[in-house]
């Protein structure tokens, strides 16, 4: 059986950032990985010295992008022509063409039929809330939901015929690193429900959330590879601890070098046991 795997993520950065590791060591291992980026990351917030060559921040981004895709092995990338929606109550939630604004029905429509064309057993996307409740992120997570339904409705007509992935995955932050985070927060007399640089990200919301885990990926291998391809992402911090508080979560999320994951179609026993292969039993 052919591998594949198909990532549905919203910004340039995702990709490396969030579960980065598990996409290399699958395509090291021969699995045809694809990735589905919903915006150009345009909001993203960029130091002068990082444009320097490129047009737009859109430019920079996807141009970091490419070269995140070529150090992680992911054979296709597929950007959807949305734009980045910014963080809730940026003046960016307005803009026409945001994400968030998208018709639901439409994006994951676009999804569905590369669903169909491309026919991976696996799927991964956000948890609902998005990992730090990003509003794109939240809205991929339905979207490519709802697109792993539509896939396989034969009432659904488009160009491709029906096709039924195997599995749905979301994935997860680890909530216990989240509320020790709180709690270092608090003894150093921090606001942890006024977390980063804009003071938007809600540690004590995001503390609270609780996803089952279901699959956990070592990628202790990839991990090198992983770092590399967030060092593609130079003006997002990618080199380390330079920018975004986030980007510190996610960075020393990334020293334990395992991915973990919850499966939210088909719905699993919840007595079994979990497992350490996305593609396990397929």
């Amino acid at each position: 059986m052919e591998k594949r795997i198909l990532a549905v993520l919203a910004h340039p950065d995702d990709e490396s950032f969030g579960m980065g590791g598990t996409l290399a060591k699958y395509a090291s291992d021969g699995v045809r990985v694809h990735l589905i980026c919903a915006t150009r990351g345009e909001v993203g917030e960029v130091d002068p010295e990082y444009l320097e060559g490129f047009g737009s921040i859109a430019d920079l981004r996807i141009n970091e992008l490419n070269c995140a895709v070529k150090t992680l092995g992911i054979e296709r990338l597929q950007l959807l022509d949305y734009r980045d929606s910014g963080m809730t109550g940026s003046a960016d939630n307005q803009h026409p063409r945001a994400l968030i604004n998208a018709p639901l029905e439409k994006v994951a429509g676009e999804i569905a039929e590369y669903l169909r064309e491309f026919q991976p057993q696996v799927v991964l996307t956000f948890d609902p809330q998005g990992g730090y409740r990003h509003p794109d992120h939240i809205f991929i997570n339905r979207a490519a939901t709802k697109a792993f339904i539509l896939a396989s409705d034969p009432s659904y007509m488009r160009d491709n015929p029906p096709y039924q992935p195997a599995r749905l995955y979301y994935h997860t932050i680890p909530r216990h690193f989240i509320r020790f985070n709180v709690r270092l927060l608090k003894l150093l007399g921090k606001d942890p429900s006024r977390y980063g640089k804009n003071k938007d990200i809600d540690l004590t919301q995001m503390a609270g959330d609780e996803f089952p885990v279901h699959a956990r990926v070592d990628y202790s291998e990839f991990k090198d590879k992983k770092a590399a391809a967030a060092r593609c992402h130079a003006s997002q911090g990618g080199h380390g601890l330079t920018r975004g508080a986030i980007r510190w979560l996610f960075w020393l999320l990334g020293a334990r070098s395992v991915d973990q994951f919850m499966q939210a179609i088909p719905e699993p026993d919840q007595r079994a046991a979990v497992i350490n292969d996305l593609f396990a039993g397929i």
